[in-house]
């Protein structure tokens, strides 16, 4: 039995207010202040995975921003429940697409609170398709241009304000490991979002900046409904080991980790809420297949 009525939404990112039944983003403990006094910008931080964390991170005493394309309602929700946790927030509307708003969004977040301690690069978009042929140029260049255009310029505009011990989390997914047949301009750019999580934490030791990425599996959030038909929405997740869906806050926690200083030995690492689908096997049949060619 499906956990969820068939269900579709016409546009994207889509909008968390619609959805039946409702993404279950509330912390499941109380607050220990793990980021008191710290400053976090989240990109699609109005629904899904980016409301979750927003409250979360509220909850462990953060500031936060929050970026988001026109989704007005579920913006307002997210700052009245960061409100309820004693928190304050900075709702900021635009498109990470453009660079001149990812760096405004960042001198923006900076002035308000006086610093930016925690970058969450998550916002996305996908179109499914059967026929890898039929993908445009246009659709191509716009899932980069959100995917991963948009969390290389909030990085490069983040970097120019953070200090030491400041942390850059990226929302790569399970389709960077795995691929997807009917996702593939999705998963590429998940795929480039993991590459350069490794690569900019090289670059970014130095400053004792940390940079991680958080690849979650199937996670019921408003990009599912915006993106599957009704049917595929109402079964979505039910392949997992787990045998559902995953709820936002169950990859919240994950983000607040790499926020923190419980992750201060950790960078250029991804994490995998994914409902059990064992990750670290592709991983080493790649490493068994290039040492079985190279002879070792």
């Amino acid at each position: 039995m499906s956990e969820r009525p068939a269900q579709q939404q016409d546009d994207q990112p889509g909008h968390e207010d619609r959805m039946v039944p409702q993404p279950d983003y509330a912390p499941r403990y109380a607050g220990s202040d793990r980021l008191k006094g710290k400053t976090a910008l989240v990109t699609g931080g109005d629904s899904g995975i980016g409301r979750a964390c927003a409250v979360l991170f509220a909850r462990e005493g953060a500031n936060v921003a929050l970026v988001y394309l026109d989704e007005e309602g579920d913006a307002r929700k997210t700052e009245s429940l960061i409100a309820e946790e004693g928190g304050r927030s900075l709702l900021i509307k635009g498109d990470v697409v453009d660079p001149g708003f990812c760096r405004n969004a960042v001198d923006i977040t900076a002035a308000e609170f006086g610093a930016l301690d925690i970058l969450v690069n998550n916002a996305a978009e996908q179109h499914p398709t059967d026929d890898f042929e039929s993908i445009s140029p246009e659709q191509l260049r716009r899932t980069f241009e959100t995917n991963f255009f948009g969390y290389f310029q909030m990085a490069q505009a983040a970097l120019k304000v953070m200090k030491s011990g400041a942390r850059i989390i990226n929302t790569a997914s399970i389709t960077a490991y795995r691929g997807s047949h009917h996702l593939i301009d999705y998963s590429a750019t998940k795929g480039a979002i993991v590459a350069f999580t490794r690569s900019l934490s090289q670059y970014c030791s130095d400053r004792n900046i940390l940079v991680n990425a958080v690849a979650p599996g199937p996670i019921w959030t408003p990009l599912i409904p915006a993106t599957f038909d009704a049917e595929a929405v109402a079964e979505f997740g039910a392949d997992q080991p787990l045998g559902r869906a995953g709820q936002p806050n169950e990859v919240a926690a994950s983000f607040l980790f790499l926020a923190c200083a419980d992750s201060s030995y950790m960078t250029g690492q991804v994490l995998h809420p994914n409902g059990g689908e064992i990750i670290a096997l592709y991983c080493f049949i790649f490493l068994f297949i290039a040492a079985r060619g190279a002879g070792i």
